[in-house]
This record gives C-alpha cells, structure tokens and sequence, in this order.
C-alpha cells in the first residue's frame, strides 16, 4: 500500500492546476460516489488529480487506478478496508472498468464504509454504463468530452472567454476582445485542438494509438469479440472516415465487412459508445437516443484530420464540429430540410457562399457559415457553437 501512496503524492505535485475543463465546476464533489466517463484522453485523471490538490487532505486521501499490479494480487475491497482503517475518507480509483468485477466490490465498498467517499473513472464508457446499472442509485454520473474551442482557445493560446448559450449565439451576444481573428485558430483547432494532450509531442501517433486500443481492446473485451472482429471495427471506422458524411446502409457495410446485417447496428454503437463516431438520429423515436439513424459522422474533427487517408471533406469537417459541440447541452436531430434541428429550430451548415434556399420553409432556421467572423440576422459563424461549454 506503501507503494500506492508514493505514486499517488508523485502524480499529485506533477498535477498543473493552471487550467481546468468545462466539468470542474459542474461535479457535485460532495456526493459519497460519484462516476466519471468519457473517450480516451480527454482529461478524467488530470481533472480528479486537480481536484485532490486544489480540496482535499492527501494524509486521507488515496488515489490509485485499477490498471496498478498491486491488483494482480490485491483486491479492491480489502484496499478499501485497510484505507479506511488508516483514516482514509477519499478513495479515488482510475480506469475502473480494467477491474473485474469492479462494480459489485464498488457496491460492497459503498455498503460497508458510509464514512468513504468513492470517485471512480472508466474511458470504456460500455463496460462502466453495464456496471452502473448495478449500482443502481448509489452512483451519480458525469460524462466528459474533449475541448470545446473555448477550452481550447484557453489551455493553448491563453484566450480566456466565456461561455455562451445558443440563445446568446443566435442573437450575436458573443464578445472575446482577445479574440480579433478567429478564423486561423479555429482551423488549427478543428485540425488538433479537441485533446488536451495535443500540447504535448508526437500528438498524431498518440491519436493513433487511443483509436487502436478503444477498437482492439476497449470493444472487444466489453464484448467478448475475438480479434477478427475487432479488424472490423477498424474496417468499418475506416469506411465512415472516408465518406461525407456516413449514410448507413447496413447491408452493403457487412458485405464489405463479411459481417452478418444484424452485427453491423451493434458495432456502430460500440464505437459510438466509446468515443469514436457520433449516429444522427431523426425524430421520430420518440425517446432520445431511439429515432432512425440518418447520418454517422467521426466523434470530433481531430479524428477525421487523422483517420481520412485523402483530403478530409470539409462539409463533413463542418458538420462534424458543429454537431459535437451542439450536443454537450441540447439534443441535436437530423432535419428534414437542412442539416440539423435542435427544439424548434433548424441549421443548415456551409462555407461563406451558402445560401438560404435550405431553410426557406422552416419557421425558425438558421445558416450556419465557415470561413466569416461575425453574423448578421439569421447567418451565424461556425466557430462562435465552440463556445458553448
């Protein structure tokens, strides 16, 4: 345990308290067990290790994450036992889901120590989201993703900004008086800008490197696939990046991947998931998430600049940024005229030459444009939905 600790107060002074993502002051810290999710490199160890240093007592305070050896031959609950015996009160436990069993001991954890407070990670968002369940109430959940252009605008180039909501953005509220030229940043974001980590060298082989380990590990261990399969998964990421966006047609997708039809539905939602792709659903479902899947784009900008082998299609580019950015605070559908409806309104995305003609029969529509820095009236900039979270 001794060795535990020593890790842990390492990890805690190399911690930068200098910037903190859009979730930090959301998270209802005091809760006895809170759960935190979201795609590979996106931030949960940093944020949870900002939040040891910035609030609590490392003297009752332990940090660990599951992938440690200590577990090879230790479990968790007898940790938690020992922990609480020296005075321990905040226990927190990174990349859960590489423990088996995690949920049940959690729960046991939970019953056994009220005076213990349980933080918990998990990047395979598949395998914590069929634990939680058996958590039943005991743990509250947050999901994270990846930096808006706000965020990025900050933690990259010092920009500070606020955040703004939709109604502000249509009705042209946004001011950043850092902010004279947005346009070259944004590009840079749409291109590297959405993982923290890009900050740091080698940035695209690190990209490479969480896309083969969410395909040919994360999915498959969730769903007992065998390596062939987890081959597919990376076919059919391949597929989507190529296309403008991604119409489904499942059919021809498992003749290309020598698939059964009735496999592919499951694969796009494993990717989905875990952070690799986004599926734009259309109304009628009734219940969100259950609508007709229209469209699947790549998860965020960064991966269609990494996985598209040619010149990435800046249509989908666009499309992809704004429904990733949309979809943090609203619920985001397929249009039946235009590109996108969120409540009552409809968006329809394009460079700086789109025209009207898209929503001419829609009450409340919106052009979104490319390549301007400031709108007028119902023509709003692309960049200023970055701002959103």
């Amino acid at each position: 345990m001794d060795k535990l600790f020593e890790h842990f107060n390492k990890l805690l002074r190399e911690t930068d308290t200098g910037f903190f993502r859009y979730l930090y002051g959301s998270i209802n810290w005091n809760s006895r067990m809170i759960g935190l999710t979201g795609p590979r490199g996106v931030g949960k160890t940093t944020l949870i290790l900002q939040y040891i240093k910035e609030n609590l007592n490392p003297a009752d305070t332990l940090y660990v994450t599951a992938e440690d050896f200590y577990f090879a031959d230790n479990k968790l609950l007898d940790l938690a036992d020992s922990f609480v015996k020296t005075g321990g009160k905040h226990l927190f436990i990174d990349e859960i889901h590489k423990y088996k069993d995690w949920s049940r001991e959690l729960k046991l954890i939970y019953d056994y120590h009220a005076e213990l407070q349980i933080i918990f990670t998990g990047s395979s968002i598949l395998d914590i989201k069929k634990g939680v369940s058996d958590l039943s109430r005991r743990a509250v959940m947050y999901h994270m993703q990846g930096l808006s252009f706000r965020e990025y605008l900050q933690l990259f180039h010092n920009i500070t900004a606020d955040i703004y909501s939709l109604d502000e953005i249509l009705n042209h509220k946004i001011e950043i008086p850092e902010l004279p030229r947005p346009l070259p940043l944004f590009k840079d974001y749409l291109q590297r800008g959405y993982y923290p980590f890009a900050l740091e060298e080698d940035f695209d082989i690190h990209l490479q490197q969480i896309v083969n380990q969410t395909l040919e590990a994360d999915i498959p261990m969730f769903a007992d696939m065998n390596v062939a399969t987890g081959r597919k998964l990376k076919r059919l990421l391949a597929i989507i990046a190529k296309s403008v966006p991604f119409k489904p047609n499942f059919s021809s997708i498992a003749t290309m991947l020598s698939a059964s039809r009735n496999n592919i539905a499951d694969y796009c939602l494993y990717i989905e998931e875990a952070g690799m792709i986004a599926q734009l659903r259309d109304a009628t479902g009734g219940v969100r998430g259950l609508g007709k899947v229209e469209k699947i784009y790549l998860d965020n900008t960064n991966l269609i600049y990494s996985l598209a082998e040619d010149a990435p299609n800046i249509g989908n580019i666009r499309e992809t940024f704004f429904l990733n950015q949309t979809r943090v605070k609203h619920e985001v559908l397929s249009s039946p005229v235009a590109d996108f409806q969120i409540a009552d309104m409809t968006f329809e995305i394009g460079g700086k030459g789109k025209g009207q003609k898209q929503i001419e029969s829609a009450d409340n529509g919106f052009v979104v444009k490319d390549e301007i820095e400031y709108g007028f009236g119902n023509t709003i900039p692309l960049w200023q939905f970055g701002m959103m979270y």
